[in-house]
């Protein structure tokens, strides 16, 4: 049977966030002084919340699922080139996809000597989901605290004390400790926001305020100081700006932005650990739960970017993230969400092949070697193993069982859950592949998932954001800026540009 795995044929429309009728909501009361009413709504920003759940009655994405058999990719398939070193070619095709791809497209059964494929890997895979900067403690990860700022003496008031403003707004993240992970969690990985050398807070909040002065915005001065500063550095604008000024930045953009404009200010003020929290509460608010959200969020995060999200949510928001899971969904998906809200995954990068033979074997017996699934076996070795571990586990399935593990997932499973396994397994192949798919299927088609563009692009540029692009452009042959540019338009476009690069 060959391997009809990945990428599907396309995400249904993503309803952005906050779902319709929650627009005033945020956010919840408490140390963040976000004004209410975010994001905005009217002219047609958001797409109404969908009536039904992750993403259809039926499958993954669509009602129905993909053609065939349970199986994707979209019709065309993976590129075949380049290799090496980029997204591998796909021998073979089964006979129904015979139908809808020409031959040697689409994804064939995997060879049996060792190796995998099936899915683009980069040249170094890196499991990591945080930046490579030295977290600052009672803060967020982000670039170095400037010992002072830059020429002497500085043309602003000297009374204030630029070193006491603080990463605003403040909460106490959880005790963790930061020296934990080791070092290849966050080797080879790049953002396309790196921290601003001669950065001066007091500086930046200045720009920002004449930006906004008087008739009219200046836009290009929003862009050129937004894009180019790390989030800690935003959050000391923020600072500052109150200071120097006595008002709220955030109020202030808001009143002089408007759309998805507004949105993605918005976003890229809002510290890493409070964006992701909020995006999960959001996506559980009101009828109906944006499955995709979760499953984006709770299944590629590190285990201590998880346990900080848990903390803020519940320090935030006042609930508790793992009740909010339980009552917003059920089954096996809802197991599996609560198994990576506690943070526990394995992160020792050293691969113990015993171990991934027999978790292959355990797998082959607990689906296709048995009648029935035992779902309680994928979810604990899925949850569990490093993500290292769990690629020599896919490899050794593919050798033993003739057929790669993903789409052995998409035949014993369906749904919510069905996304939720492959998303950790896509993971463990190639995390940036993973995002530049969902990139590619929120620009795919009519309209745009701005929500879901925005989001990625936010929480990917101080990451991994460079190899994004790379697998974007090996997996579709179009450079993310020349999609990016071609469906969106006005400030918008030009601040995505400017973070993603050209």
């Amino acid at each position: 049977m060959s391997y009809p795995g990945y990428p599907p044929t396309g995400y249904p429309a993503f309803p952005g966030y906050p779902p319709a009728g929650q627009e005033s909501s945020f956010p919840p009361p408490g140390q963040y002084s976000y004004p209410s009413g975010f994001p905005p709504v009217g002219g047609g920003a958001y797409p109404p919340t969908p009536s039904s759940g992750y993403p259809g009655a039926g499958g993954y994405p669509g009602a129905g699922g993909y053609p065939g058999a349970g199986g994707y990719p979209a019709p065309g398939g993976y590129p075949s080139a380049p290799q090496p070193g980029g997204a591998p070619s796909y021998p073979g095709v089964c006979f129904f996809f015979s139908l809808v791809l020409p031959p040697g497209q689409g994804f064939g059964a995997p060879p049996s000597g060792a190796g995998f494929s099936g899915y683009p890997q980069a040249p170094s895979q890196s499991y990591g989901g945080g930046p490579s900067q030295v977290p600052l403690p009672g803060g967020f990860p982000g670039g170095p605290m400037p010992s002072q700022y830059p020429g002497g003496q500085s043309p602003y008031p000297s009374q204030i004390n630029t070193e006491s403003l603080p990463s605003y707004p403040v909460f106490s993240p959880v005790s963790l400790d930061y020296s934990s992970e080791p070092a290849s969690m966050t080797q080879g990985t790049q953002g396309t926001i790196q921290p601003a050398a001669n950065f001066d807070a007091m500086r930046d909040a200045e720009i920002l305020r004449k930006a906004m002065k008087g008739f009219g915005t200046d836009e290009q001065a929003i862009v050129d100081v937004v894009a180019n500063r790390s989030n800690d550095q935003r959050q000391k604008i923020k600072a500052a700006f109150k200071t120097m000024y006595g008002k709220d930045l955030i109020k202030d953009l808001k009143s002089e932005l408007s759309g998805n404009m507004e949105e993605l200010i918005l976003a890229l003020f809002m510290p890493p650990t409070y964006y992701d929290a909020w995006s999960l509460q959001n996506a559980m608010k009101g009828v109906g739960t944006q499955e995709r959200v979760l499953i984006e969020i709770l299944c590629t995060r590190t285990n201590q970017e998880i346990r900080e999200i848990v903390r803020c949510y519940q320090s935030e928001f006042g609930r508790d993230l793992e009740k909010d899971i339980r009552s917003d969904t059920s089954g096996h998906f809802e197991r599996l969400l609560v198994s990576m809200c506690q943070g526990n995954r394995d992160e020792n990068q050293n691969v113990n092949h015993q171990l991934a033979q027999e978790d292959a074997q355990r797998l082959y017996q607990a689906g296709e070697g048995k009648l029935g699934t035992d779902e309680s076996c994928f979810n604990m070795i899925l949850a569990t193993r490093s993500f290292p571990q769990l690629k020599a586990t896919m490899e050794a399935y593919s050798r033993m069982a003739n057929r790669d593990l993903l789409s052995s997932v998409g035949r014993e499973f369906s749904g919510s859950v069905e996304s939720g396994l492959k998303t950790i397994l896509q993971c463990a192949l190639n995390r940036p592949a993973f995002f530049a798919e969902r990139l590619h299927y929120s620009m795919k088609g009519a309209g745009t998932d701005d929500s879901t563009l925005v989001r990625i692009v936010v929480t990917r540029s101080e990451i991994d954001l460079v190899q994004i692009k790379q697998m974007f452009s090996q997996m579709y042959q179009k450079t993310l800026s020349t999609r990016i540019a071609s469906d969106t338009s006005g400030d918008y476009r030009r601040l995505l540009l400017a973070i993603v690069g050209q």
